[in-house]
């Protein structure tokens, strides 16, 4: 049995799990200076009754569902993870697994049967006891109700039979080995909740507050595309989250969200611009958080979108089926410009599906292999394929078509426009057409599979199992109408192999060559074209926060961690908790010192990412 110690009370330094910078990536511990009580401004807000201290997060991502098991979007599983506990949380430190709802954790020696000792100090946030019949019942919904796996489904779909044989006892039967079995990324919900629900494929849980969880946090009210709130739970067994509410406000426009950090509105503001974040740089009061990302930047291609039952849909150009021109379009694809000059720096050039952070599942194709930027064979690669230039100068088909292309662009992301023109400019060199079509939802047409191409992103966590899931056949969607978990309806035999053996490899170096020939199969098709793999760029105000952790503690993000650890241990400017030895703070990392490089190891058991990331694609 794996048995791991649980402090008495909270402990400094205890981030969540993203773990993981590749050789020679530098990192810093700059620590966030704290404000003094007559240095403090009042907080974002007021509590209702006076005298509150609230951290408001600016957001820009709409909600897609308060309901665990429907919610894909990162902002909405970030909220998630605050309000709910999962079997298992990580530690920053060295991405072993460390307890959440469970203590310890044991496999049989063929690893078909999991028993887990659930703790007996959680309660949810209505006073009722979190149990193994919670957790037990959570799984097998998932396992019965199609709806209901909707946005976790691959964390049970392995699963043969869940069951509690006493409150603190859980035990999961598999169909065969998972190697991800202290990595079940799936929030347990209350049974005595949750069971009263009907169609799953519905209720959004969001028309009664406060909501029951387990988790640090309470949500207590909503508003979509205004905001989300949320109190401490009372009865956290970590420990209660030194702010008295949480805030996370929609604001549409980034430059509002700057002005709104500038003014003391609100406390935090993630996904900052260069320029962004360059000028707050100066700021009074004002600190902002430089460190490599665990997101990374693509361009995504249609590969003609179908169902599981074989039906096609959606509107893809039929050119893209060619992997001769994907393979020319992204031959026209000057990386180091977009790193220079939309990114101004604060990123590294895209290579692998995975980002160097994640060291040992990295990738980088060989000299060979490598698609740089050479305009001149993309052109030879589009004569040849029968694209040629006409007089006009433009790419025409065999049918005489002009080779027209649509990308789609989120309207709330400068990197996508920015990027957009220099794809209009470098393909258009080429007598390739291209509208950037920049839409506040690019869910929809995505979706339907009404595109061409389209700007993707991932967030991507230590356990990179399910990042790829969401490229495999098993991820379409059941029909045309139905909604799936794949990211863009790739659908390659050759890929899955691969998947189905990393899945359930124990050995971590055979495992991770497996994840690593999967990279060089996705790159080879062309489907994924990972431009860029963007820094963290973040900013908070020292007058209402006196300190939070990262994700990792070195050289981490604040926002999108795989856990609750940034809010959960935020320390209020001028309180009496940053004296406290209990300690839920650590120093906030600033910038990049050269010179001071962490290298942390992958264990084998680590966070396997549900699609919330559709941030993963919003």
């Amino acid at each position: 049995m794996v048995m791991v110690k649980v402090p008495s009370r909270p402990v400094p330094h205890r981030p969540l799990t993203r773990l993981l910078l590749a050789v020679g990536v530098t990192a810093t511990a700059l620590v966030a200076v704290p404000a003094t009580a007559a240095q403090a401004a009042p907080p974002a807000e007021d509590d209702a009754k006076g005298g509150g201290k609230v951290l408001t997060v600016a957001v820009s991502q709409s909600v897609d569902s308060l309901s665990p098991f429907l919610a894909q979007k990162l902002l909405s599983t970030s909220i998630h993870r605050l309000a709910y506990e999962y079997l298992t949380n990580y530690d920053a430190k060295d991405a072993k697994p460390i307890p959440g709802l469970a203590t310890a954790w044991q496999s049989s020696a063929d690893k078909l049967t999991w028993t887990y000792t659930i703790r007996k100090d959680s309660k949810w946030s209505d006073g009722k006891p979190a149990t193994a019949e919670d957790a037990a019942w959570t799984f097998n919904k998932m396992m019965t109700d199609p709806n209901a796996a909707t946005a976790n489904g691959s964390f049970t779909a392995n699963f043969a039979k869940v069951t509690a044989p006493d409150p603190q006892t859980l035990v999961i039967t598999l169909k065969k080995p998972q190697a991800t079995m202290t990595a079940l990324d799936v929030p347990i919900v209350p049974k005595h909740v949750w069971e009263k629900v009907g169609d799953f494929s519905k209720f959004n849980n969001d028309q009664s507050f406060p909501i029951v969880g387990n988790g640090p946090f309470v949500i207590t009210d909503f508003k979509v595309d205004q905001y989300l709130k949320l109190k401490p739970n009372k009865t956290f067994w970590r420990g209660v989250p030194k702010f008295d509410e949480l805030v996370f406000k929609y604001y549409k426009d980034g430059d509002a969200a700057v002005a709104a950090l500038q003014k003391g509105e609100v406390s935090f503001v993630p996904n900052l611009t260069p320029a962004q974040a360059d000028a707050l740089k100066t700021q009074k009061n004002i600190k902002v958080n430089d460190a490599p990302g665990r997101r990374f930047f693509a361009l995504a291609t249609n590969p003609g979108a179908k169902a599981k039952d074989g039906k096609k849909f959606g509107n893809g150009h039929p050119a893209l089926l060619d992997p001769a021109v994907r393979k020319a379009l992204f031959l026209a694809v000057d990386r180091t410009t977009i790193v220079d000059k939309v990114f101004q720096g604060h990123a590294v050039e895209g290579e692998g599906y995975i980002p160097p952070r994640f060291g040992t599942y990295f990738w980088k194709p060989g000299a060979a292999q490598k698609l740089g930027y050479d305009p001149a064979k993309s052109a030879q690669l589009l004569d040849q394929a029968g694209y040629r230039k006409n007089a006009a100068g433009k790419r025409v088909g065999k049918d005489g078509k002009a080779l027209d292309l649509r990308i789609l662009c989120h309207a709330t992301d400068p990197n996508d426009k920015a990027i957009g023109k220099y794809l209009q400019e470098w393909w258009g060199k080429l007598g390739v057409g291209l509208k950037v079509d920049c839409l506040d939802n690019v869910s929809d047409p995505w979706l339907k599979g009404d595109y061409d191409l389209a700007f993707d992103g991932w967030s991507v966590n230590p356990d990179p199992d399910y990042v790829l899931s969401i490229h495999t056949c098993g991820a379409l969607p059941a029909t045309p109408k139905d909604t799936g978990a794949t990211d863009n309806f790739i659908c390659d035999p050759g890929f899955d192999a691969l998947y189905a053996r990393q899945a359930v490899e124990y050995d971590a170096a055979k495992r991770a060559d497996l994840v690593k020939q999967m990279q060089s199969r996705l790159y080879d098709t062309g489907y994924m074209n990972i431009m860029a793999y963007p820094n963290a760029l973040e900013a908070y105000r020292t007058d209402q926060i006196a300190s939070l952790t990262t994700m990792p503690e070195a050289a981490g993000n604040i926002y999108g961690q795989d856990g609750y650890w940034s809010w959960w241990s935020a320390v209020p400017a001028g309180s009496s908790a940053e004296d406290s030895d209990g300690g839920t703070s650590t120093g906030v990392v600033v910038g990049i010192v050269a010179g001071v490089v962490v290298v942390l190891g992958l264990g084998l058991f680590l966070a396997k990412r549900r699609r919330a990331t559709a941030d993963d694609r919003e």
